[in-house]
């Protein structure tokens, strides 16, 4: 009893961050045990108005971007690539909230350093490197940023990735961009290929050949989470390249688990699903644009699209960028000692059936 007692104690702690409680504490609901509620109320809420034809029917509650764990990453310096806007900021401005000294990478020079300049501006610790990561010297550039600002490397989330071979900010005209957009095969263009294989995974090998290596010469281990997505598990129609290249993700996950394992350096990765990001806008603006043409729709590439939790929400919504960042945290954190080589399916349960 008194060594069950201990563990939950001891778990308590390790939860509660930089204000643990005790048992007797937390069994006795004091104020210290409710003060770092910073968001989670429940985990659903009912329909409103209901579903008469399902009675009972919830809407699973969404983590807020608000919410975070104080001191978490405290003195940890972590990498985040593609960090100026879309998931990459919001999960670069709660590493800095945790207490993370943060190295933000973006192609996006102008958006990344405002977004980085705002982190500082509310008191956080972080450093913008501008560039591709296509190109090795970006990211042999960030690696250096990171040792040469805070004394070291401990964690990177390869997050940066783009489904065509437009620039981030780049107006759509697909009449005259289709060597560039995305394409059933017969009709992929070189450029669409090779862009978004140059970034998706040779950007993700640049990026963590770079990491790696300051871990094996740190000697004190190391996490790493790379972006994939359900593409990177199944295929998606008229997307040879991205799903090819978030296929690569996986393998080059896997492949890093097992070298660096005996080295105490953690590889994981994310499968994501639909989620509002600059990047969803684009495609869903692609495929509108396609449909005014004389392609050929057979529906089939769109015949599943929604994800369980997309499905049983209310509104159809897809998941939030604050949703993926809270998981990718976890990966990276002490929390997930016992997690490498694992792909999450940060999915909505889409590819659970």
């Amino acid at each position: 009893m008194i060594r069950r007692e201990a563990i939950k104690s001891m778990s308590l702690a390790a939860a509660g961050g930089a204000t643990a409680v005790t048992v007797a504490q937390a069994q006795a609901g004091s104020p210290q045990n409710t003060g770092t509620n910073l968001g989670f109320d429940g985990y659903a809420t009912p329909w409103d108005p209901a579903d008469p034809a399902v009675p009972g029917r919830q809407n699973i509650e969404r983590v807020s971007e608000n919410y975070f764990i104080p001191g978490r990453f405290a003195g940890k310096t972590i990498i985040v690539t593609g960090s100026a806007r879309g998931l990459g900021a919001v999960t670069a401005r709660r590493l800095a909230r945790e207490g993370a000294n943060l190295v933000g990478v973006d192609i996006l020079e102008k958006t990344g350093a405002a977004t980085i300049d705002s982190i500082v501006k509310d008191g956080g610790r972080a450093t913008f490197v501008a560039g591709d990561i296509a190109d090795d010297k970006t990211c042999a550039e960030m690696v250096r940023v990171a040792v040469d600002t805070y004394g070291g490397l401990d964690a990177a989330i390869n997050n940066a990735g783009v489904v065509d071979a437009l620039l981030p900010e780049e107006e759509i005209d697909f009449a005259n961009q289709k060597d560039r957009l995305l394409a059933p095969l017969h009709e992929a263009g070189d450029e669409y290929w090779h862009r978004v294989m140059a970034v998706n995974a040779t950007g993700v090998f640049y990026s963590m050949r770079q990491e790696l290596k300051q871990f094996m010469k740190q000697n004190r281990g190391g996490a790493i989470v790379n972006v994939s997505s359900v593409a990177g598990i199944i295929g998606f129609g008229s997307t040879c390249s991205y799903v090819a290249s978030k296929h690569a993700v996986q393998g080059l996950t896997k492949t890093a688990a097992i070298d660096y394992a005996p080295y105490g350096i953690r590889v994981n990765s994310v499968g994501m699903h639909v989620m509002r990001t600059p990047m969803l806008e684009r495609s869903i603006e692609t495929l509108n644009q396609r449909r005014r043409t004389d392609f050929v729709d057979t529906g089939l590439g769109l015949y599943k699209s929604m994800s369980l939790l997309q499905f049983c929400d209310q509104k159809k919504a897809g998941a939030t960028a604050a949703e993926q960042a809270a998981i990718m945290l976890f990966l990276i954190s002490p929390e997930a000692s016992n997690i490498t080589g694992a792909t999450y399916g940060t999915d909505g349960g889409f590819t659970a059936f």
